[in-house]
């Protein structure tokens, strides 16, 4: 950084103090020549240098997470992982660390939970597959996984999942694009980004959270975030919820977007 960049990031990140970032889509463009826009690299790191705390908060699992990481080549290393939509990793230094108690709670309440859920999988299963072509499986972090075809058929599965979760205390449906699968409602991306700002005294004030699917719209609240962004290629109500908020809505796609977000909150901060 020149001189003058490193004073303006230092200053932002008197305000900026957490960074969550979705990963695909946001942050990463899986299927672009350089899939992490070397701005949004920059900027990233800048900011975690001159002390923000910086988390990726995605649905990915942990090997599917630092595996991207590495094949991008990605230089920071995020203060903090938050994966499966809700386990939490921190980074030691050396390598990345389960949050232990807060892990430990999440998986109790999840194994709970799917004790009740699983004996009605066959019947859910049953009415998707006679309606539709699906794939449907089971994962070490949901009894019901779904692959469905097209935007117009995940609709209506995810309609009767959210039916069928109402009749279920503590059950939610996760939606990112065509794949559905579900979790426990006090588990998502808000709530891990919030337990980590507590964790370090941030308050929502403090707080940047972006993201373009979905599953990120837990996050994207301004009790748990006040500075929000979403990237060109966010789905419409993720662009509907950033702007409501008064957020960040970028024209740029993935991580050059992300970076035009931050930059648009860096100036709204150091703003006389």
């Amino acid at each position: 950084m020149t001189h003058s960049m490193d004073e303006r990031c230092r200053k932002a990140a008197e305000q900026m103090r957490l960074l969550s970032t979705d990963f695909d889509g946001t942050l990463y463009a899986e299927f672009e020549p350089v899939p992490v826009a070397p701005e949004a690299e920059s900027l990233l790191g800048d900011l975690q240098r001159a002390g923000s705390l910086w988390a990726i908060n995605t649905g990915r699992d942990l090997s599917s997470l630092v595996e991207a990481m590495g094949r991008s080549g990605l230089r920071p290393r995020p203060d903090y992982l938050v994966v499966v939509e809700r386990e939490i990793y921190r980074h030691d230094g050396a390598r990345y660390v389960a949050w232990e108690e807060w892990n430990r709670e999440c998986t109790k309440a999840h194994r709970e939970l799917f004790a009740r859920l699983r004996p009605e999988v066959p019947r859910l299963v049953s009415w998707m597959e006679n309606r539709f072509p699906v794939t449907v499986y089971e994962d070490p972090y949901s009894p019901l996984c779904v692959i469905a075809q097209g935007q117009e058929a995940t609709d209506a599965i995810e309609a009767e999942l959210q039916h069928f979760a109402e009749g279920l205390p503590g059950l939610m449906v996760v939606r990112n694009d065509v794949y559905l699968r579900f979790s426990h409602e006090r588990y998502h991306k808000g709530s891990a980004l919030s337990a980590i700002a507590e964790r370090h005294g941030i308050g929502a004030d403090a707080t940047v959270a972006a993201g373009d699917h979905l599953n990120d719209l837990p996050m994207l609240a301004r009790d748990r975030a006040a500075m929000l962004i979403a990237p060109g290629n966010a789905v419409e109500a993720v662009k509907e919820r950033v702007r409501s908020q008064g957020g960040y809505v970028s024209t740029q796609t993935c991580g050059r977007g992300l970076a035009r977000g931050l930059e648009a909150w860096m100036d709204r901060v150091l703003r006389p």
